[in-house]
């Protein structure tokens, strides 16, 4: 059950009153971890990462933070021209080629998945359409029944890379030809708004839309299998250039924390919890969520998931870091 944003604020308080009671003897216990910058890229749920991350190690293993305002493309030159930050979280390593030479390189190291389901992008029902129709889940049984997913496809907007992709499939499936228009929203508001209201009446509805996010974090969507997953079909697929359009699903990009060698021998111990600090997509969507609902603050974001997945984050914990941390994790 989500708490009200009074009572986060309370959570926040005590986190707050938690991280003064502890912070002296953290640094006192570990004062050899010193500085450490990290990166907090410009979307919601990286900055939720970042700040897990940040007070974890702050409070946990004595560290002194900076986080460093970034975008993953910025963040891997920097990187690769000045060796840091020490941590780069949530990058998203498809958009940066930079990163995969370093890490080819030697220069930089992959700890963990940090999104351990993926960045995720699909063609979605409904679970309350799933349920009654699960012929659905798959899109030889969507094409077979168009009336039952509205006679619809709800598309991206113009501009989006999706946008060429869905315009590719759209004419390898021939949703047209097999009764199922493609509506083309004009904003990701509208496209969203959809999605909100087929579940406000529980109408059918069928379309793309990626995770994680806060709208299917609050909405649960399942995914239409279109199949296998080919590179070279999926390449050309979104390639406006290209003219051998098929069918195949999207991949599941691989995000990432990775951290620069000499932070690996220097701190193994952060770098060990950093192996396990992971969210599942249906997490990060929840706090997402959360965050959305009560138009609450990262900081505020935080405490929410500190203190409601306690039993997740107290296992990426060394003995050291949970006795300091004691406080939350009762």
């Amino acid at each position: 059950m989500r708490t009200t944003l009074s009572h986060a604020l309370k959570l926040t308080a005590a986190a707050l009153a938690v991280s003064a009671a502890f912070a002296v003897g953290a640094q006192d216990a570990h004062a050899d971890c010193g500085e450490v910058s990290i990166t907090e890229m410009n979307w919601a749920s990286a900055s939720v990462v970042t700040n897990v991350a940040k007070f974890i190690m702050e409070q946990g293993y004595g560290c002194e933070v900076t986080a460093v305002p970034s975008d993953t493309v910025p963040a891997a030159t920097s990187l690769a021209e000045n060796g840091e930050p020490d941590i780069a979280t949530e990058m998203w390593i498809n958009s940066a080629p930079v990163y995969q030479k370093l890490e080819a390189e030697g220069k930089v190291k992959t700890v963990s998945n940090v999104l351990s389901d993926g960045g995720a992008e699909h063609w979605l029902i409904p679970k309350y359409l799933a349920d009654k129709h699960p012929e659905l889940k798959t899109i030889d049984g969507v094409l077979a029944n168009p009336e039952l997913v509205g006679g619809r496809f709800h598309n991206c907007p113009e501009g989006w890379g999706c946008r060429i992709v869905n315009d590719s499939l759209k004419q390898a499936f021939d949703l047209e030809g097999n009764g199922i228009e493609v509506f083309n929203h004009g904003s990701g508001d509208t496209l969203a708004g959809s999605i909100a209201a087929a579940y406000a009446s529980e109408e059918p509805w069928f379309g793309y839309y990626w995770a994680p996010t806060a709208l299917l974090g609050k909405y649960e969507m399942v995914p239409v299998d279109l199949g296998p997953y080919n590179d070279e079909i999926h390449q050309c697929n979104r390639n406006t250039e290209c003219n051998k359009v098929g069918k195949s699903s999207y991949p599941s990009a691989r995000v990432v924390t990775g951290v620069t060698t000499d932070f690996a021998e220097r701190e193994p111990e952060v770098v060990e919890m950093l192996s396990k600090l992971s969210f599942t997509n249906q997490q990060m969507g929840d706090v997402l969520a959360w965050k959305e609902d009560k138009n609450a603050s990262i900081e505020e974001a935080t405490v929410y998931f500190l203190t409601t997945y306690k039993d997740v984050w107290a296992d990426w914990l060394n003995d050291d870091a949970k006795a300091k941390l004691a406080g939350l994790l009762k």
